[in-house]
């Protein structure tokens, strides 16, 4: 068997060193060959005729042969070791050994061999034949021998001698040139040789007792050994078409995978087994991508474009469908040296690069779905305007880092409040406050630590967590941090904007989790902003929301059942008369340890809760209840109740109303509902409906705090009110400062333009009873008349009167049938409102 190769690595000093020893061993046994020779010179034409049968011979074995390629370099399965060993059958040894020289070198130069290759073929046939040479001298035997047996064992023994050392001369030039391991090329194949070898040693056999029996049956030999050669070379392709298949099989099989940088490398690595190339390229289309490697991985990923540095080759092939109605790209096959590919080849490689075309197609596929999923995950857990982490992120990032704080430190969170971001987005409009906010993001991104995790909660309010902080103390100085870096004006359309902001601290809690690190730090921020602080850090004795822990210790389910939430009234009087024309409902906790607590210490904890349905329902109750009594005494007077604005958030809230209103028999315009303005602001969208549906059925609204808001005519012209309350801190100041006297005086005006009643809170002495009626002020409450008292405390007062009229609570302010002069104010409201001058007494 003999191998030779089309093309040769000469990088490799490897290979040419092997080559080299080789030839200077081959060169060793030829000129002994040759020195033998001179000890008998043929010296006739018979000798010389055998010399030119050995030399044809052996050319035809060398010709004759089954090709295998391994990327760019082709290997051959020859006859030559059969053809040696039966010249040394037929003349002396040395005759043979300089014969198969001859004949391998006129083949060479027959197929154009390059100098190394031909030096490899001549060096590795000669050794052979030397080796055989030396085995027969070895055997001490004649050859051929006599008998049989002695016959077949002889030429057994050369015969695999000069197999073994064909292929212990060959594999690991194979090997090197080839780029494979010497182990795995001597194990390729190996039952395709072992059967060869059998195969020809049959023929060798046949050959020589044919020659020993009758010499005319040698043309019997050539039909004989061409069929081997054919059955031989056709089991050669079959097992590496079978093999090639299964490999084509297997590698579909590995490219269902859904990631594309996989299915690129499985691909790469792969065809280049399967193809036997030097290097695979494939090109994307999408992308501009290009991926080159071989059966070692990947050695290049990068833009379309880039050269490579293997030369030689190429067998492109698209990468497309079986209707080639869809092109993703393009798969080529790159050989150092000339290829050409079979007709099985070029098959399995449309067959390839069609599954690698679907497979690229899927992980395309894929990727675009992860991908769309990953922003719809993305978009779930964070701020669309600011790309911060919004509510929900931060709940579930802060809770599973209060599950581990013990491990990573203290856990803190600092909440922080925009102060009158309302009127950015009132006078520069929405557009202007969402680039403020997006400002305001970066700015506290870039103060926060890479650990911190910043949150954008909604409208003005940010968050940030601190996770792993060796001591609570750090979170302050951190918050200061953060709050300073929004000292510094924005920049909008060419303004420069101050936005003042309040932060809130909270360590994490021993027990309530994130929901109540959340709650606390709001109450600290709250507690910032009411003492005139940029920042405060949470104090539980200061948590008016947490007094004594109630809401801990289940009072307030308890409070609603048991009925511990009372009502009181403060009456609303006629400033001119005196009369009571209405009361407004004030709930108080009366508390069985804590004594009567002030609404301002237990809402917030109602609120969140859970308990606001049932404790609205039982303060208006109690204050239907109040009003049915008054006027079945004679006193049909109105009861005015203040709405949480979470209960405007709840569409059922309308309904339960006008059905207590029916429950107790009371037509609806004697209830009045009073509105926080700088709580109801922000969510006039969702409470529209509610209160468009309560006035309709003729519930009377009004505006409570009227002038502390921050938007009190933009929030006229959405809420249907029938009347606004001035509040007392405006009425408390009206005789020492002339903008508090110019807020209330605009406000009436505002009134009696819109057709609203208007009422002062905190009127607390005559002089500014006097004032506000000399201003057109028509109606006020507050200690001048009487302090907020139970229902049947109010019922007496009102039966009591006073200086003898029943439902008056104080003097009028001018006797009856006196003559008045007004100002000028005054006579307008008059002439404006001639409804809405006092009542005077018949």
């Amino acid at each position: 068997m003999s191998r030779t190769t089309r093309r040769h690595r000469g990088a490799d000093p490897r290979l040419l060193s092997l080559v080299g020893l080789m030839v200077m061993l081959a060169t060793v046994v030829a000129v002994t060959a040759a020195i033998a020779t001179t000890r008998n010179v043929p010296d006739s034409a018979g000798h010389v005729s055998t010399i030119s049968a050995l030399v044809l011979m052996i050319a035809l074995g060398a010709i004759v042969k089954t090709r295998l390629r391994i990327r760019s370099t082709t290997f051959s399965f020859a006859w030559v070791e059969t053809a040696i060993v039966l010249g040394l059958a037929l003349a002396p040894p040395p005759w043979v050994i300089l014969s198969t020289g001859l004949g391998i070198a006129c083949v060479s130069l027959v197929n154009r061999l390059t100098a190394i290759k031909a030096a490899f073929a001549i060096a590795k046939h000669t050794l052979v034949a030397g080796g055989a040479t030396l085995v027969i001298m070895l055997l001490g035997q004649r050859w051929p021998p006599d008998g049989l047996w002695n016959h077949l064992i002889v030429l057994g023994t050369v015969y695999l001698v000069a197999a073994v050392l064909d292929d212990v001369l060959a594999i690991p030039v194979i090997a090197l040139a080839s780029g494979t391991r010497i182990v795995r090329q001597f194990r390729t194949h190996f039952d395709l040789r072992l059967a060869g070898f059998a195969v020809r040693f049959v023929v060798a056999a046949l050959t020589l007792i044919i020659i020993q029996a009758d010499q005319r049956l040698l043309l019997a030999v050539p039909p004989l050994v061409l069929s081997l050669h054919l059955a031989y070379s056709a089991r050669i392709r079959g097992r590496t078409e079978q093999q090639a298949w299964q490999r084509l099989a297997r590698t579909t099989d590995a490219l269902n995978v859904v990631d594309l940088d996989n299915v690129l490398t499985t691909a790469v690595t792969q065809a280049a087994e399967l193809f036997s190339a030097d290097e695979v390229e494939i090109e994307l289309h999408d992308g501009g991508r290009t991926v080159r490697g071989g059966t070692g991985g990947i050695t290049f990923d990068g833009p379309t474009g880039t050269p490579t540095d293997v030369d030689g080759t190429i067998v492109p092939a698209p990468l497309e469908g079986h209707d080639r109605t869809v092109d993703v790209g393009m798969l080529r096959l790159r050989f150092r040296g000339p290829v050409q590919l079979s007709e099985r080849e070029q098959y399995t490689l449309r067959t390839f690069a069609s599954a690698l075309c679907t497979a690229v197609r899927n992980a395309q596929a894929y990727a675009e779905l992860a991908r769309v999923a990953d922003e719809h995950a993305y978009a779930a857990s964070h701020d669309a305007l600011t790309g911060l982490a919004n509510r929900r992120h931060l709940l579930d990032e802060g809770t599973e880092q209060l599950s581990t704080r013990h491990a990573d430190g203290v856990t803190a969170l600092v909440l922080i409040d925009l102060n009158h971001f309302k009127e950015v987005n009132d006078t520069l409009g929405h557009a202007a406050g969402d680039q403020v906010l997006v400002q305001v993001a970066d700015r506290l991104r870039g103060a926060a630590q890479p650990s911190d995790l910043v949150a954008r909660l909604g409208g003005d309010e940010f968050a940030v967590l601190m996770r792993g902080l060796p001591a609570p103390a750090v979170a302050a100085h951190r918050a200061e941090t953060l709050l300073a870096a929004l000292h510094e004006p924005f920049e909008l359309d060419g303004m420069r904007i101050s936005v003042e902001a309040s932060g809130g601290i909270s360590g994490a809690p021993s027990n309530g989790g994130m929901a109540e690190l959340l709650r606390r730090a709001d109450v600290a921020m709250y507690q910032a902003k009411r003492a005139g602080q940029r920042i405060s850090t949470y104090a539980p004795t200061r948590d008016t929301a947490d007094l004594g822990r109630l809401t801990l210790g289940g009072d307030l389910p308890r409070a609603v059942a048991d009925h511990e939430f009372v009502v009181n009234f403060q009456p609303i009087v006629d400033l001119g008369t005196g009369e009571v024309t209405s009361a407004e409902a004030l709930a108080r906790w009366h508390h069985p340890t804590h004594g009567l607590i002030d609404p301002l210490r237990f809402l917030e904890a109602v609120e969140r809760s859970g308990l606001l349905p049932a404790f609205a329902e039982a303060i208006l109750d109690q204050a239907l209840i109040a009003a049915v009594s008054w006027r079945d005494a004679g006193f049909d007077v109105p009861v005015a109740v203040n709405v949480s604005p979470r209960s405007l958030l709840d569409a059922r809230f309308p309904g339960s109303v006008l059905a207590r209103l029916r429950a107790h028999d009371l037509p609806p315009d004697r209830l009045v509902l009073e509105l926080t303005e700088t709580l109801t602001l922000s969510q006039l969208d969702v409470v529209d409906r509610v209160l468009s549906r309560l006035r309709d059925e003729g519930v009377r609204l009004a505006l409570d705090d009227f002038g502390t808001g921050y938007s009190s005519l933009s929030l006229l012209s959405r809420i249907p009110v029938h009347e606004l309350k001035i509040d007392r801190s405006f009425v408390t100041t009206m005789e020492s400062s002339a903008e508090a006297a110019a807020v209330i005086r605009s406000t009436l005006d505002l009134g009696r333009s819109l057709d609203l009643d208007v009422v002062a809170e905190g009127v607390e002495s005559e002089p500014q009873r006097r004032a506000l009626w000399e201003l057109g002020c028509v109606a006020g409450q507050g200690h001048l008349f009487a302090r907020p008292m139970p229902s049947g405390t109010l019922l007496a007062a009102m039966q009591r009167g006073s200086g003898g009229r029943p439902g008056a609570l104080a003097a009028p302010l001018h006797d009856t049938g006196a003559v008045i002069r007004l100002s000028q104010n005054r006579r307008q409201a008059g002439r404006a409102r001639p409804d809405r001058l006092p009542h005077l007494p018949a």
